[in-house]
Order: C-alpha cells, then structure tokens, then sequence
C-alpha cells in the first residue's frame, strides 16, 4: 500500500544528491537494464480503444491530483463495462524484494501490496504488470464499481496497450501509479526513484473481472483481450 507520492522532478534531484554520494565506478558502470519487450498485448489497438474515452461521463464526486504539490485536476470516467481516468505514471515497487525493487533502490519502498497472491505472498512489482487505485474516500470508492484485486486493465501510451491487474491500493487524493513491470513493458523508465511519465497514461479499468490467478499475466492478457473487444463494441 502506497502512502507517499512525490513529483517525479523532486524524486529526480533526491536521486542526484544520493549520486553525487556513490563512487565513480558506479556512475561509470549503472546497473543493466533489459530493454523494454513491444507492448502491444492482444489484438485491440490502442488507437480503438483511445477513440472510446475521448469524453468523460465523471463518477468519482471530486477530482484527484496526480502528485502532493499538484492541483486536483484528474476526474474517474464511466464507461459500459469500464472506468478510466488519464493521468501520469508512477512507479510502485512494492511487495515482493526482488533485484530492482527494494528498500536500496526505492527510498518509499515496503514489502507488501494490497492485494497478494493466490499463494498469500505479495504481488511482484518487477515482474508482474498491476496499477494501483486509490484507497476508498468520498472522492470515490473503486468496489462500488466492480473494480477489485485482480481486476484487469488496460494501460496505454505512446500507442501501445500492456494488459496489467489492480495490484495495490494507494493515497486516498492521488491517482496514476503502476508497477515496474507496467512501466517497463510502455517503455516509461521504471526507476522507482527517478522514472514514470508525467503525463500521456490511460487506464481503462474493466468492471466485475478478475484475473485467476492474480500472479499470472497470461491470465490478464487472455482475458483483457476479450474484455477490450466488448468494451469496443459496447461504447
């Protein structure tokens, strides 16, 4: 569960500081990282399902920010069968400690998520895609629309579409997070400290789905596919 948010620009000049502590040989020799895998999951396009959220029916009874310092600015949509909203991405590497996802790497890092495994460990930020919801408030309460742990979303941006599950829960009034592996599959660096996307993120939440089990982005992507086909063809 995420209790902090922090611009990406703040995040940026901690990291800066903490570098300007590390020996040479480690600016000189950062750690390798994979190049990001094509996201484009599935057999809808991101252009289809765009052209189905360009106008918002809002639900939530306010609006919410995207950072602590930000204004409230980023309303949650209702659609047939789906909420959104568009908004930036941070990271949330929480659960599992794992190479890229730890207290050493991520200065807000904890070691659970809201919602775990089927094995009753918690979800894996490096490996699994899963966005976060913010925890229920009067702005809005995601159970009252068929949005549970595990259900399946559609991320998009740049044109591309990751298939990822409702992982975590985060602060009540900021919206726009998602895990590493979310990040890394878009092409956004995923850096727990210094990456996400300011802006340009769509999340199209599909109501009353759940991926079984949770850990498996198979699961999500099999099913995202025929969710993303009903949506289009319901809106």
């Amino acid at each position: 569960m995420r209790l902090r948010s922090l611009t990406l620009a703040a995040a940026s000049g901690a990291a800066l500081l903490a570098a300007g502590l590390m020996p040479a040989h480690a600016l000189a020799n950062p750690a390798p990282t994979a190049a990001p895998k094509a996201a484009q999951e599935g057999s809808v396009s991101a252009a289809d399902l765009l052209a189905k959220v360009k106008s918002c029916s809002q639900i939530s009874n306010g609006k919410y920010k995207t950072d602590d310092e930000t204004s409230a600015t980023v309303p949650v949509c209702g659609k047939n069968g789906a909420v959104f909203w568009k908004a930036d991405m941070d990271i949330d590497c929480d659960g599992q400690r794992t190479t890229n996802c730890n207290e050493d790497r991520d200065p807000w890092y904890q070691d659970d998520t809201a919602f775990h495994q089927s094995d009753g460990k918690p979800l894996k930020s490096e490996s699994l895609p899963y966005v976060v919801v913010p925890s229920s408030s009067s702005i809005w309460k995601y159970s009252d629309y068929g949005i549970k742990g595990g259900g399946v979303v559609a991320v998009i941006y740049d044109n591309k579409v990751e298939y990822a599950v409702v992982g975590d829960t985060g602060p009540t009034k900021i919206i726009g997070e998602a895990s590493y592996a979310t990040a890394k599959a878009l092409g956004i660096d995923p850096d727990p400290a210094t990456g996400g996307a300011d802006s340009g993120v769509t999340y199209i939440l599909f109501k009353d789905s759940k991926a079984s089990p949770i850990e498996s982005h198979s699961a999500a992507v099999s099913l995202g596919d025929q969710l993303a086909k009903q949506f289009i063809a319901n809106n």
